[in-house]
């Protein structure tokens, strides 16, 4: 076929991603191959996929390709997650633009809408992800509400019940006003606000020896809070029993402010005496450290907040106002009274809602809850003895602390969307576990209990609950445990996510598997980095600066885009993304289409290779081969970043500037017929070596005609992935001193300002034993040297330079400028000493020698003797000058 000037990658994408699913390629079913399998962190169907999605995805797709090509069973697990917050957020928006109320239906007509909603957006980011190139298994395709994951997370709940790990009862937790649902505090995202803080005066109650007259100064006591909408529930005011400020109002009680309520002084060592004014107002109802001090001290708990973050009748003050509007209009009812002593700036810690973005308020509240000490105990075992790698590994303290210091897991939201939790009630508010109302009517007999009035909890479980059971229940392992596919697949190889979900989700994915399986449900956890823009920030819509994945595809094509990103992202560490990443990544695979088009327009003769071609590909065969150990070493440690980085240098450097510079025919002259075939070998491999990175242009150039006619499955996606060969690393090293003899002739002639076109003679003093005949060739194509002479001493009068322990002396004496090359040559001399003094203090040092491994050493004394024999023959050039 002809090949365009220019690659088009929209000709090429949406074509080859259709032939592979079209030849069924993504598709993995149980055989004899080695499985190799990687769950999708299933994206919210509220979701668009945005950079972090790019990111995430993109690693996954190379490890997945890479499988393949390597002949193993690839398996790729597509899904969604329903996430009820978010999900619910966006049906109640719908249902007002279309002026419903979610309070004024049913809960069967909002689930309607909820699935209508789903249907139409659900797919969206799934859809995005095949324009990335994502590889997966679209056949299995999961969402974590579809019946028989349903059943799972139901049948869950009850397994945990009965052992005794879920339990029911009233608890402070973390409220989402805006969601209207409890959230745990996993789910709460710590952030420092600017805030006011408030100093309040409470009158100390008079006893009735020492009532005040009207001539007598009443007595007050000040406490600093940021929160003055809450005082109308506060229970008390407490002191420390050590603070000699406060000996006299021991046993005394206050009025709370503007509605006048006594409240008792307590006393507790709980109390910090530096902090503000060293008297803290109880509240128990709206602070979880309150809760505790009031349970402890017996307290009321007053309760003034509605769902909503309005104030409740118990207020007695702004019923119906917003607990934020309320604290600005009681700050100017204290104003006022004058009771408000002073207001101050102030920063401090406030939780928001992960999902909504609502201030969190603490709440007393009846929920369902999950016992975790014990569940966490193996999840947490799997990552200490290694079973389970996180990489990188400076994550395990992270982790390590969170399951060492976990706390029970409030599993309820008070939601519609979203597996119903199966209790059921009776008349009497009497419950019962179970599947089904009929199983419940039984369970209730079997209690003694009343079957009356029976209905079933209104509250749905935690999202991460049922995406907890991912690993498993996408291959059926709850319903058919014993199944060919969970059997097969279980546990997977690679998760690929983000560190702030790794207690979230890692560390449950984690509990689920041991509990269910007895095995952790993967061996390998590679944590992305946040992806930021060029100056640090977190992308986000707000601040503008993340642009559209799609957009950037459609600009700089898919490779070039998977490529940019790639190239900056090293595993754990966050990722400073900047547009140009894609254009870098764009140029990469214009530069491998250019390549390619150089080569098919070669035409050939029926002559053998020369003796320097020959030498040529032996020596680009041993670096192929070491770019494949370097490939595969990267990948086993999951540094993705650097094995595109040795991908990158292989293609551009390697082969397209040294190697096809070297074997291309003189202009409308042909080729040696054997080493253009080399030369078709060469690049099919280094096709096969970048496809997993570059799956699109890889594959289009795979199928030109100048490899032959291919058969419809063979495809560049199923191609073997390269292994390496023998590495001549005599003739590595040799190439990299005729690669530097080239590149330092460019330069003189660079700075010396002499045409590329002037043929230059060459004179080389040899102190190795480089059989520089093997060379010369390639040396006189690349560097346009008319003749080379082998001598013995230093020549004066030319541009020396020194390559590996070789002399080399471009005759220039045209040219020369003698104060110049003097300059350059004791600078160069000047460096080697300092580098020279820094090898040397290290050799020095005993500590250095003595524990540092053997090839270090040697390596670090190599050093040494090269620096000085290079400054040795530095000086002779010197003189001669």
């Amino acid at each position: 076929m002809s090949i365009a000037k220019t690659y088009n990658p929209k000709e090429t994408e949406d074509k080859w991603y259709a032939y592979w699913l079209e030849k069924k390629f993504f598709r993995s079913i149980p055989d004899g191959r080695e499985p190799y399998t990687i769950v999708m962190p299933p994206p919210n169907v509220t979701g668009v996929l945005h950079m972090g999605h790019m990111l995430n995805n993109t690693i996954q797709d190379v490890l997945i390709r890479r499988a393949r090509m390597q002949g193993k069973n690839a398996c790729w697990v597509p899904g969604t997650d329903h996430a009820s917050i978010a999900t619910e957020a966006k049906v109640v928006a719908m249902l007002k633009e279309r002026g419903i109320n979610k309070s004024d239906i049913t809960r069967e007509e909002f689930l309607k809408y909820a699935w209508e909603w789903k249907e139409k957006y659900g797919g969206i980011i799934l859809d995005q992800l095949r324009k990335l190139g994502a590889s997966c298994d679209w056949d299995r395709t999961r969402f974590t509400m579809e019946p028989d994951l349903s059943d799972a997370v139901i049948d869950t709940f009850i397994h945990l019940y009965k052992k005794g790990y879920i339990y029911r009862g009233i608890r402070m937790i973390n409220w989402d006003p805006q969601g209207k649902t409890a959230v745990s505090d996993e789910e709460v995202i710590r952030k420092e606000v600017n805030q006011k803080l408030y100093y309040i005066q409470y009158q100390v109650v008079d006893t009735g020896e020492e009532r005040t007259t009207n001539n007598q100064q009443r007595s007050y006591i000040t406490i600093a809070t940021t929160r003055p909408e809450t005082i109308m529930a506060d229970a008390a005011v407490c002191i420390n029993p050590n603070d000699e400020r406060y000996q006299h109002l021991k046993g005394k009680k206050v009025l709370v402010p503007i509605i006048n309520r006594e409240i008792p002084i307590i006393e507790d060592e709980y109390v910090e005496m530096e902090f503000g004014t060293g008297c803290l107002k109880v509240t128990p109802a709206h602070d979880l450290n309150d809760y505790e001090l009031g349970q402890k001290h017996k307290l009321e708990v007053v309760d003034i907040l509605n769902d909503d973050g309005t104030l409740n009748e118990k207020a007695q003050i702004l019923v119906g106002e917003d607990r934020f509007i309320a604290r600005k209009k009681i700050a100017k009812m204290l104003e006022e009274v004058g009771q408000l002593e002073k207001v101050e700036d102030y920063k401090s810690q406030v939780g928001f809602s992960e999902r909504t973005d609502a201030a969190i308020e603490p709440k007393l509240s009846m929920q369902w809850f999950c016992k975790m000490e014990h569940l966490a105990k193996p999840a947490l075992d799997y990552v200490l003895s290694g079973e389970v790698k996180l990489i990188p590994d400076k994550f395990i303290n992270s982790y390590r602390h969170w399951m060492e210091h976990v706390k029970d897991w409030n599993i309820s939201r008070q939601l519609w969307w979203g597996q119903r939790i199966p209790a059921w009630y009776n008349e009497n508010q009497d419950w019962v576990v179970a599947k089904t109302e009929e199983e419940a009517i039984v369970e209730f007999e079997r209690l003694g209990k009343s079957t009356k009035g029976i209905y079933q909890e209104e509250d749905v479980l935690d999202t991460w609950f049922s995406s907890g059971l991912w690993p498993i229940s996408v291959f059926d392992g709850f319903k058919e445990p014993n199944g060919a596919d969970i059997n097969y697949y279980y546990p997977t190889n690679d998760l690929v996510t983000a560190p702030e979900i790794l207690f979230f989700w890692v560390a449950r994915m984690m509990i689920a598997g041991h509990e269910f399986r007895g095995k952790a449900p993967f061996k390998n956890v590679y944590l992305t980095g946040i992806v930021r823009d060029k100056l640090g920030r977190k992308m986000s819509k707000s601040l503008g600066n993340s642009p559209d994945p799609i957009e950037l595809m459609d600009q700089y094509g898919t490779d070039g885009v998977r490529v940019g990103m790639l190239l900056s992202s090293p595993a754990g560490n966050d990722l400073m993304f900047d547009v140009a990443y894609c254009e870098q990544g764009r140029n990469f695979a214009n530069k491998i289409w250019n390549a390619f088009r150089l080569v098919k327009g070669w035409e050939t003769v029926n002559k053998p290779a020369t003796k320097a071609e020959l030498k040529t590909v032996e020596w680009f065969e041993s670096r192929f081969s070491e770019a494949v150990i370097e490939v595969e070493e990267h990948f086993a440690a999951y540094r993705l970043s650097d094995a595109l980085m040795t991908i990158y240098k292989l293609i551009w450097d390697d082969f397209c500037s040294w190697y096809l510079e070297l074997v291309k025919p003189a202009y409308q002259q042909p080729i040696a017929k054997d080493l253009l075939t080399f030369t078709i070998d060469f690049f099919e491999q280094v096709l096969a070596l970048a496809h997993p990175f570059m799956p699109f242009i890889t594959e289009e150039l795979w199928h030109d005609e100048l490899f032959g006619s291919r058969s419809a499955l063979d495809c560049c996606i199923v191609a073997a992935y390269p292994k390496a060969s023998k590495i001549d690393r005599e003739l590595l090293n040799d190439f990299q001193v005729v690669q530097q003899v080239v590149s330092e002739i460019r330069n003189v002639r660079n700075t010396k300002q002499i045409s590329p076109k002037e043929t230059l003679p060459l004179a080389i003093k040899v102190n190795t034993d480089i059989a520089y005949e093997n060379y010369l060739d390639s040396i006189r194509k690349l560097a346009n040297i008319s003749d080379v002479s082998f001598v013995s001493e230093q020549q004066v009068g030319t541009a020396a330079f020194i390559a590996g322990k070789d002399e080399f002396f471009v005759s220039i004496a045209q040219n020369i400028d003698v104060k110049a090359e003097r300059e350059r040559i004791t600078n160069e001399i000047t460096y080697l000493q300092g580098f020279l003094k820094s090898v040397n203090a290290k050799l020095s040092n005993e500590r250095f020698v003595q524990n540092a491994k053997p090839e270090i050493v040697q390596n670090e004394r190599n050093k040494q003797a090269d620096a000085l024999a290079k400054i040795k023959i530095l000086e002779e050039s010197l003189a001669s000058l």
